[in-house]
C-alpha cells in the first residue's frame, strides 16, 4: 500500500514594501506628521498605514507619547531589516528598468536648488541611464510650473507653501531672512530686499510679511541671477530670503530679534508633467526623491 505522507508546510506571507517605507520614514522623523509630509500623505494615512503593519505582524512598533514617536524593542528589531528591505527593493527596481538606454529627459529646478544638493542624485542617475541626454531648466517655481503646463519639461522641483499639491513633498524647509555677517542692512528702512526675479516664489509671502508688520522695503537687485543675489547680500547692500537648506556659509541666517517678521515654511515638491511618463523620466523621479530624502534625514 503506498504511504501517503502531508507535509504541513508554514504559509509563507509577504511584507508590504509601501508600509515598510512608512514605517522607515516616520521611525527616521520620529513623527506621524513629518512622515506624511514627506511621503505627501495625510497624516491618517501614515497612522492607517502603520496600523496595518503592526496588525500584519502582530505587535507595536511605536510608543506614541507627547515628545512624539518612540520605537518598541519591535521596531527597533524590523528598522534595519526593513531599511535592508527597500534598498534590495530599489536595486531590484533599478537594475530591471535599466533597459532605456536613449532619449531626453528635461527636468525643471529652481536656482537655488540647482547646486549641490542635486549633484548626487543627477550622477547617479547619469551612470545608470547612460544614453540618457539630460537638460536642466532653472527658473522660478511659478515660471517651472507655467513650463510643465505648456509641456517643455518633463518633470520639475517645486518651491510652494506648506498644503495640498498635485506635487509629491519630498521636504518642508524654513523660509528664513539671510544678511551679511555682522551686516546692518536689515536696520534700513524702507528695507533693502534682493530677490532673484520678479516671479520667485517666496516674493508674495515676504511682502505679505513685511505689509502686515508695516514694514516699508525697496528691491535692490532682481536679475535672474542666484550669484548676482548673494553678491548684494554679501556686500551688505539687502537682505533676502532663501530657504535655511540652501544659505551659503559665508552667510548669516539672522536671528527672530533682527526685527524682521518670521516668514513661512515652504514645501518643496516634485511634480510630473503627466501620470504615464517614460521609463527614463521615471528613473530620475526615483533618484531625486531617494537623493533629497536621504538629505533630509541625515539634516
Amino acid at each position: 500500500m503506498p504511504i501517503i505522507r502531508v507535509h504541513n508546510a508554514p504559509m509563507r506571507r509577504n511584507l508590504d514594501t509601501g508600509l515598510l517605507r512608512t514605517f522607515v520614514t516616520a521611525a527616521e522623523t520620529a513623527s506621524m506628521t513629518a512622515a506624511a509630509g514627506l511621503l505627501h500623505l495625510s497624516q491618517g494615512a501614515i497612522s492607517q498605514q502603520v496600523k496595518r503593519l503592526e496588525e500584519a505582524l502582530g505587535c507595536p512598533l511605536f510608543d506614541r507619547d507627547r515628545q512624539g514617536l518612540r520605537l518598541t524593542r519591535s521596531g527597533e528589531r524590523l528598522l534595519g531589516r526593513a531599511r535592508r528591505l527597500l534598498a534590495v527593493n530599489d536595486e531590484i527596481w533599478a537594475e530591471m528598468t535599466a533597459g532605456v538606454t536613449d532619449g531626453q529627459v528635461r527636468f525643471g529646478v529652481p536656482y537655488d536648488l540647482a547646486g549641490t544638493r542635486l549633484t548626487p542624485a543627477l550622477k547617479a542617475y547619469a551612470q545608470e541611464f547612460a544614453g540618457v541626454e539630460i537638460s536642466l531648466v532653472c527658473g522660478s517655481s511659478p515660471e517651472l510650473m507655467e513650463a510643465m503646463s505648456a509641456g517643455r519639461i518633463d518633470l520639475a522641483l517645486i518651491e510652494e507653501l506648506v498644503g495640498p499639491s498635485a506635487g509629491e513633498c519630498l521636504g518642508v524647509e524654513q523660509l528664513v531672512w539671510v544678511g551679511g555677517r555682522e551686516g546692518v542692512a536689515h536696520l534700513r528702512r524702507p528695507l533693502p530686499v534682493s530677490m532673484v526675479a520678479d516671479t520667485c516664489a517666496f516674493r508674495p509671502a515676504v511682502l505679505s510679511a513685511l505689509a502686515d508688520h508695516g514694514i516699508g522695503w525697496r528691491t535692490v537687485f532682481e536679475s535672474g541671477s542666484l550669484e548676482a543675489t548673494a553678491a548684494t547680500v554679501r556686500a551688505d547692500l539687502a537682505v533676502a530670503a532663501w530657504l535655511a537648506c540652501t544659505v551659503p556659509a559665508d552667510l548669516a541666517i539672522l536671528p527672530p530679534g533682527a526685527g524682521l517678521p518670521t516668514l513661512p515654511r515652504f514645501a518643496v515638491s516634485l511634480h510630473l508633467s503627466q501620470r504615464d511618463a517614460a521609463p527614463a523620466v521615471m528613473g530620475l523621479v526615483r533618484h531625486v526623491r531617494n537623493g533629497l530624502l536621504r538629505r533630509h534625514h541625515a539634516a
